[in-house]
Parts: C-alpha cells; structure tokens; sequence
C-alpha cells in the first residue's frame, strides 16, 4: 500500500471540492461551505491564483488535499505558508499521509525560503492536535484569531 503527493492541476477541483465538502462535515461546518467548482478553479488556477493544493493519492485514489498560500512574516522579513485546510479521508487515516502532506509542505516552505508554516486546528479536534505536537508544532496560545465576514466586511468597507 503506497501513498502520493502532488500538486493539484484544474482536472483536480472537481475532487478538491469533494474533499473540503467532507472537511466541512467533519468540522461540523457543512453551513459554511459555500465554495463551488468555479470559484475553486478561479482561486487554484484562474489568472491570478491566490492558492495552491496538493493532492494526497493512495492506491491510486483521492486521499486528501491539502491547501495553502503565502502570507508574510514583518519580523522575519520572510514569506511563511499559511495551511488553511489539511484533510485525509478518515478511512486513510494512520498510513502517514497526513505526515507525507506536512512534509511536502515543510519542503516547499524551504524551497521558498520561507520563515515558517503556520495553521490553525479547532479546539476540539484533540487526535490532530495531538498529530501536530508530535511533528514538533507548537500551538500560538497567546494568539486570538480575529474575522471578519458577511455584514461586518462590508459595514467596515464602505465607512
């Protein structure tokens, strides 16, 4: 039994979005998701991409994703990735593709002389907390991540 990890092409967003829809309803955020094919495919692949994914293959099927951008560190005066979503199917879980996806990540930031690789992890979700101590992560328990959406953004735009 072996694993692959690539870099998602367009041909991919149809098995993207299927896999952040099964995010979602992990996450207990099925509500939340509102993404479609286009807009995924604008956002990996249109003129301006402001993301990248890779795709988790085992036995030659989707496995998982996992999809990241840039961001940049003032103080580092580095870029860094930022990890919004990693996800492995939980039928696959504990073949080490979630690992083989960090690392890949961890390679690419290197690659990219990037100064660190960042995420978030809900509360609740002790097994991935776990997973990420045991790479070496730290968690950021002095930071609050802070949004703004909806009706918010857009009060706060046009003052």
């Amino acid at each position: 039994m072996s694993h692959t990890i690539r870099p998602a092409n367009p041909a991919d967003v149809p098995t993207i979005l299927a896999l952040i829809r099964e995010l979602a309803e992990f996450e207990r955020l099925a509500d939340q998701c509102v993404a479609t094919e286009a807009n995924l495919h604008a956002g990996l692949f249109g003129p301006k991409p402001v993301a990248e994914a890779l795709i988790a293959e085992f036995e030659a099927q989707p496995a998982g994703f996992a999809l990241f951008f840039h961001n940049y560190s003032t103080f580092l005066a580095r870029p860094g990735i930022y990890l919004e979503d990693l996800y492995v199917r939980p039928n696959l879980r504990r073949h080490g593709i979630g690992r083989a996806l960090l690392q890949r990540l961890a390679a690419i930031a290197t690659e990219r002389n990037c100064g660190r690789l960042e995420w978030a992890v809900l509360n609740w979700n002790e097994p991935a907390i776990n997973f990420y101590k045991q790479l070496g992560a730290l968690p950021m328990n002095e930071w609050t991540v802070y949004r703004l959406t909806g009706q918010a953004l857009q009060d706060l735009a046009s003052k």
